[in-house]
């Protein structure tokens, strides 16, 4: 399949500098992970599906994005890779799906005793030994920014919460962050503000509100 063709399905396309924009951490941090663990680890495996080359660097889909974020906590909290491919596994099995960190239940019922990282679900309890103090509170913080298709798996990312405008939905532009009510990107607004045009101004031009402008300033601001 080539990156033509995906870009045509609707599953979202992010580069390592657009994940590290959007999650708010360092991109050495995300990079870092990337070229240890994915590259050499999860990448073997699922290469197919999650991500692809362009034009020399790595891009990954909507689905891998959220997971990407969930293992990435995971490795932080010391839980070796072999670990987290064999929770993802037996996660895979369970639920039939290539994605399984993405899913409503799984997501939302991520236990830990500050030792093992349990996935308490109504089909079983997969464990993961960690190292260190895994930060549940990150994925708690993480799931609520979420929204979840019938199937209860994830097909919608708030970048600043759902108090908030600025939505990723893979299949408008390509998963990338657009204020919500419309195909506005978040730079654009920002850019013209940055050139003096107050937000009364910005809101009347784009016929948006004025959070809406407020909205997009504080997630370019906040990148």
């Amino acid at each position: 399949m080539t990156f033509e063709n995906i870009l045509k399905i609707g599953v979202g396309v992010y580069t390592v500098p657009e994940i590290s924009k959007i999650l708010r951490l360092p991109y050495e941090k995300v990079h870092r992970w990337v070229r240890i663990y994915w590259e050499k680890e999860l990448g073997e495996v699922y290469t197919n599906e999650y991500s692809w080359e362009v034009e020399g660097s790595r891009a990954f889909n909507f689905h891998a994005f959220v997971e990407f974020y969930v293992m990435m906590e995971m490795s932080e909290a010391g839980v070796k890779p072999r670990n987290i491919l064999k929770a993802h596994a037996e996660l895979n099995k369970m639920y039939q799906t290539s994605f399984p960190f993405a899913l409503k239940e799984v997501l939302g019922n991520i236990q830990t005793d500050g030792k093992t990282i349990y996935f308490n679900t109504d089909k079983g309890v997969v464990s993961l030994n960690g190292t260190k103090q895994f930060n549940l509170q990150f994925i708690k913080l993480f799931f609520k920014k979420i929204d979840f298709n019938e199937s209860s798996l994830a097909n919608r990312f708030w970048p600043l919460g759902k108090d908030k405008s600025i939505l990723m939905d893979p299949e408008r532009k390509f998963g990338h962050p657009l204020i919500s009510s419309n195909n506005i990107y978040p730079e654009t607004i920002y850019d013209n503000y940055k050139s003096g045009d107050p937000i009364p101004y910005l809101a009347h031009i784009y016929e948006i509100s004025k959070k809406q402008v407020e909205d997009a300033i504080e997630y370019c601001e906040a990148a």
